[in-house]
């Protein structure tokens, strides 16, 4: 018998958590969950028979190694800054180790030790990063296989609300970390166009943005990623002269959002004063220049051109010209702003969340004939539990689990899903499970 330990029982694990308890029979697996919250664990377990519901500590160091060394793979679903624990201790026992998360410094500098140790650290194997790779990829080695030279890549995911659950102005509601969202973009974004390096700092980030169209799902606005660059060595296409990986969002919001960057409500770097005591309108005031005007004629005034009807009706939908007490103490402008958008933007019971992708190729193939190749997926989800970003995340981190333990990804180190031995089975078993790329070739 195999043990799998998963740590985290998120918002996003449920659809991980089923594949796994779904295939332990026929797998001989034992999965035991972890979770601060036990509620939580057994809520996504039911009581399988071969589930093990655990009430966890990540910081309990014993508890941690204890867990660790009886695992043969460690799934972490914990926020990114919290791996390292988990990998150290992944290695100290020869453990594998697999997470949906960018691959950090930290992370990246264990690949020697962990090939030397014999083990898998595999990362970004979830949605965005980890279909986007595998997809992506799949498609850029066929490109090469018949002689083709690629000129552009693009690559687009968004997680938002399904058309028949979006009852809001912002057509968005969290199916993922709420704090994840708020914080988004900060930075500055780094792409390649027609052979220029092209910079956006955070403060022009949701200015400056394109239109994408899908088949079947309209129009979206799209904001450039922080780090497209990193990517070319990993896709095998060093040279290629354009190449941009950003976020989708539904038309209009990138122009709202806009608005708190440009008032510094994203800012998660200090406090604000007495902040349980003070009412929205009193905070955007803080954050105003003096006038005599309401608050809402002084936001007008300081957005100038980047403000327009639609804009201030989406502000305001969000109730933040209404007297409300914020009402929680110690709080930074991010903080606050998540607080009152996690009530906004809540996923309601039997609301559906979509994820869409799109990935853009331009290729010159070896009759030097230009053609373009558009690979899109959209995938709905069931409910508030069962999202299509449960799904999306944490079938692939599962389906690439199994396949370290039957053996069949021989690589060493740490590694994300851009090989053959990955993402051919990865991709063969999402199509399955309802998650395929229809891909359509133009010229």
């Amino acid at each position: 018998m195999k043990n799998i330990l998963v740590i985290g029982a998120g918002r996003s694990s449920s659809s991980l958590i089923k594949y796994l308890l779904d295939n332990s029979d026929r797998e001989n697996w034992k999965v035991t969950v972890a979770d601060v919250s036990l509620e939580a664990v057994r809520q996504k377990t039911q009581d399988h028979p071969n589930s093990r519901a655990i009430e966890f500590d990540i910081n309990n160091e014993q508890q941690r190694a204890e867990e660790i060394s009886y695992a043969d793979l460690v799934i972490s679903m914990l926020p990114a800054f919290m791996h390292m624990n988990v990998a150290n201790d992944c290695l100290r026992f020869k453990k594998h180790l697999a997470t949906a998360s960018y691959v950090s410094k930290e992370m990246a500098a264990m690949h020697e030790a962990a090939k030397e140790a014999g083990i898998v650290l595999l990362n970004e194997s979830g949605l965005d990063p980890g279909i986007d790779h595998a997809s992506a990829m799949k498609v850029i080695d066929e490109i090469y296989e018949q002689g083709g030279q690629i000129t552009l890549f693009k690559s687009y995911c968004g997680g938002l609300v399904a058309p028949e659950s979006n009852n809001n102005p912002w057509g968005y509601k969290f199916s993922w970390n709420p704090r994840n969202v708020i914080l988004a973009g900060q930075g500055t974004a780094q792409y390649i166009e027609n052979g220029q390096y092209k910079y956006i700092p955070y403060n022009r980030l949701f200015t400056q943005t394109d239109t994408i169209e899908i088949d079947g799902c309209g129009k979206f606005d799209a904001y450039a990623n922080r780090d497209s660059l990193s990517y070319r060595h990993a896709y095998r296409i060093e040279n290629i002269p354009t190449m941009l990986r950003g976020t989708l969002r539904m038309p209009g919001y990138c122009k709202a959002w806009n608005v708190f960057v440009k008032l510094g409500l994203t800012d998660d770097t200090y406090k604000i004063e007495a902040s349980d005591t003070l009412t929205y309108p009193e905070l955007l005031e803080a954050f105003l220049p003096e006038g005599t005007q309401s608050t809402k004629e002084k936001l007008i005034a300081f957005m100038g051109k980047d403000m327009d009807a639609e804009i201030i009706s989406m502000i305001e939908w969000l109730g933040v010209f209404e007297p409300v007490k914020i009402g929680i103490p110690n709080a930074s402008p991010a903080q606050i702003l998540q607080h009152l958008l996690e009530e906004k933007w809540k996923l309601e019971e039997h609301d559906k969340d979509m994820i869409v992708m799109q990935h853009q190729f331009t290729f010159t193939t070896r009759e030097k004939k230009t053609k373009t190749i558009l690979s899109s997926l959209v995938v709905k989800g069931e409910d508030q539990v069962h999202t299509a970003m449960a799904k999306t995340v944490g079938l692939p981190l599962a389906i690439t689990a199994k396949l370290i333990l039957q053996g069949k990804i021989k690589a060493r180190g740490v590694i994300i899903p851009t090989t053959k031995e990955i993402y051919l089975p990865l991709l063969e078993e999402l199509e399955t499970l309802g998650v395929k790329f229809e891909e359509k070739e133009i010229g």
